[in-house]
């Protein structure tokens, strides 16, 4: 799951040089929901959706699906590969903060150091000026606005998991995520013209939408039903390292001192913080 998610953000910078950032999500996801439908009907449910449940499933979908692939898509095109993975990597920090507020979770003094470790870290990303322009505050924070969508359908997905399945939970939210996405594609269909598409773009549009989305997240929402959300979250800190490598040898994305420095720091903060976990 983690090297197919990692191998996602540069995929995700080729797709982008022929399919605006504002079409790719709602393509990408539309894809993914077809290649779901037939799994969904091969593992039956086993339950349907409680009434009560289904503002809770509503907000999972919304955040997990719908804006956290906008802004992960709205970000890649914005900043740089290592940049966008760091940003990933806060996932345990954020899931720990909202695990505590809900009563998930217990705040302790190494997670809160954890944590600060953590914050100077992304502090230092952007407070360099690494990556001659590939990396851009705008980016950034796009990228953030995604990891803290994908930590809300972390944490309060864990519950929806264990009670209905991956299969289901994954169909819900694909199924929305393709209603609200496509949509703003449509809108921006005069922008992309689909014949010039190569097939590099085809095939790369193909692996996110079958690899990095559909596989990936049946996997993330299996382990999410058989151990702890910020456990699983931490799996998490390889994947700047695997994209940063990756950046570099395909892309040829330079790794500079303060990209390596930031980097360290937040896997260092949360490393620590979930020790403690």
């Amino acid at each position: 799951m983690i090297v197919s998610w990692a191998l996602n953000f540069v995929i995700g910078k080729i797709a982008l040089r022929e399919i605006p950032p504002l079409v790719l999500p709602g393509i990408r996801i539309a894809i993914a929901t077809l290649c779901l439908i037939p799994i969904y009907c091969w593992r039956r449910p086993k339950q349907s959706f409680r009434r009560e449940d289904l503002p809770r499933l509503a907000i999972v979908s919304l955040a997990g699906i719908t804006f956290n692939q906008f802004f992960f898509i709205a970000g890649l095109s914005r900043t740089s590969v290592a940049h966008m993975a760091v940003f990933i990597a806060i996932t345990p920090i954020l899931v720990l903060i909202m695990a505590a507020a809900i009563g998930q979770e217990r705040f302790t003094f190494p997670k809160i150091a954890g944590m600060i470790v953590a914050m100077s870290g992304v502090l230092a990303l952007e407070l360099s000026r690494g990556n001659e322009g590939l990396a851009t505050p705008l980016g950034d924070f796009l990228a953030f606005l995604g990891t803290v969508a994908f930590s809300i359908y972390t944490v309060l997905g864990k519950t929806l998991a264990t009670r209905y399945g991956s299969v289901p939970m994954n169909m819900l939210a694909y199924s929305i995520g393709t209603v609200t996405l496509l949509p703003l594609s449509w809108r921006e269909r005069a922008t992309f013209h689909i014949s010039q598409v190569s097939a590099t773009g085809w095939w790369s549009l193909a692996y996110m939408a079958v690899f990095s989305s559909v596989i990936a997240y049946l996997v993330y929402y299996y382990a999410l039903a058989r151990m702890p959300a910020s456990r699983l979250s931490a799996f998490t800190y390889v994947e700047p390292v695997l994209a940063a490598i990756l950046g570099y040898w395909i892309l040829g994305e330079p790794v500079t001192w303060t990209l390596a420095v930031g980097g360290i720091l937040v896997l260092a903060g949360v490393w620590v913080a979930e020790r403690a976990a």
